[in-house]
């Protein structure tokens, strides 16, 4: 990208990556981010725990992709801003040698990308602006870094709640999916219609902020993972998805599936 080419930063506008950054209690947001948070967070104040809580069912997912699943790659696609516990950290904790690629289209985060997304030597760490909307796109430039001959671990974190339409959701997958070969994997979390003040937190962000966000049924949630071998316990809560503690449960849901 060409530097007349990088988006511009509009500071003016909530943005979804720095409001969920504010959440996370990271310092790369500003004040209309936080005042929606506070919104938020006042309306649900356990919003900023569940914030927390989902982040820690990313890191359990990949320690299973990586550990257990045995797989190497990641295209982490709306990987947000930069904070603790990053997909290519915890991957290559595991497996010094894995490759992580990340996509996002924010500004800002790929502003704070360029220098916080660093690699292992034995790994390798890049990032791709784009679009979730154009996966050719993001295939073609994952490939630069991946080997999509071999399996890959799609990982798409709170973000599919942005696309309204399950059917637009569900041909995004695939198509990602199809590229990729048997033994690949594809997980997610993405909040759900569970819980009222949910629903009403998800009401005040959609006012402000931008883009807005759809809550999904857990069987709607399901439906996205047809075709694909759900990984025990298959869609739970994310407190509940091989937990190492108790925890409550909570209305962000989430899976792994194994395309077979």
């Amino acid at each position: 990208m060409t530097e007349d080419a990088t988006p511009k930063l509009d500071t003016s506008v909530p943005q979804t990556a720095r409001i969920w950054n504010y959440l996370l209690g990271g310092k790369d947001n500003f004040e209309v981010d936080r005042a929606v948070g506070d919104q938020i967070v006042a309306s649900l104040p356990h919003f900023a725990t569940h914030a927390r809580l989902s982040r820690q069912y990313l890191v359990r997912a990949v320690r299973y992709l990586a550990g257990e699943a045995k797989v190497t790659q990641f295209l982490d696609i709306g990987t947000g801003l930069p904070t603790a516990d990053n997909t290519h950290e915890v991957a290559q904790a595991t497996n010094p040698y894995a490759k992580i690629v990340y996509v996002d289209n924010d500004p800002l985060v790929l502003a704070h990308a360029r220098a916080l997304l660093t690699s292992t030597p034995e790994g390798k760490t890049a990032y791709i602006d784009a679009d979730l909307r154009d996966p050719e796109r993001i295939l073609q430039q994952a490939a630069e870094t991946l080997d999509l001959d071999q399996p890959v671990a799609l990982m798409l974190m709170g973000i599919l709640g942005h696309i309204e339409s399950d059917d637009e959701a569900k041909k995004i997958i695939d198509s990602i999916l199809s590229r990729l070969p048997s033994g690949s994997y594809f997980a997610m979390y993405d909040g759900s219609d569970t819980d009222p003040e949910v629903r009403e937190a998800t009401r005040i962000w959609n006012i402000s902020a931008n883009p807005k966000y759809h809550l999904r049924t857990p069987a709607r949630i399901e439906s996205l993972f047809d075709g694909l071998e759900l990984v025990e316990p298959g869609v739970v809560s994310v407190t509940q998805w091989r937990p190492e503690s108790d925890a409550p449960e909570i209305s962000q849901f989430c899976a792994v599936g194994r395309k077979p």
